[in-house]
């Protein structure tokens, strides 16, 4: 006779149960990794979202580029020291979306203007160097953006929007 307290011998039933777990695992997890793995974003999709560097060196002083960034346009302006100086001094009063010129540009780099060039009231292309205070001009409904991208007349509620960036050095930022 048996004693039921003494822990048995693994049979081969028990082997056999153990073996058929491991293999019944193994196959979930090869049928998983592939599903879960399709979920995630292709390259492309990753690489549209991606920060985007831009070389500043080739842009003369006076000159506006657009580049694109996540399918929307932005435009780098580098402004004179005339330009600089005359944005900061416009008044708080004038602004229809009060912000100062340092607020929408980095420290040490206030020649500089990164701006999402969408207009702020449909979504237009504002066309650069344009309008009354040689900004952007909206020609869709006639908002006119002065040279730091805020709004000064026209339709559109709020000044052209700053995307994320950072100075990588002083030649190149990083835009994302």
């Amino acid at each position: 006779m048996t004693n039921p307290s003494l822990p048995s011998e693994p049979t081969r039933r028990d082997f056999l149960y153990i073996a058929t777990g491991a293999v019944g695992a193994i196959g979930v997890g090869f049928t998983l990794v592939p599903l879960i793995a399709q979920m995630n974003p292709d390259a492309s999709t990753i690489a549209a979202g991606a920060p985007i560097e831009v070389d500043l060196a080739p842009i003369s002083e006076g000159q506006v580029i657009k580049v694109t960034w996540r399918g929307k346009p932005i435009f780098i302006s580098h402004r004179t020291k005339q330009e600089v100086t005359q944005a900061q001094a416009v008044p708080m009063s004038q602004l229809k979306d009060p912000q100062t010129d340092q607020d929408r540009t980095k420290p040490g780099h206030e020649q500089w203007l990164v701006v999402i060039g969408i207009c702020t009231h449909l979504g237009c292309i504002p066309m650069a160097k344009s309008g009354e205070y040689n900004g952007w001009f909206c020609p869709c409904h006639g908002s006119v953006y002065d040279d730091s991208g805020r709004i000064r007349q026209g339709p559109a509620p709020l000044n052209l929007a700053i995307p994320p960036y950072r100075f990588v050095s002083d030649s190149k930022i990083e835009i994302g």
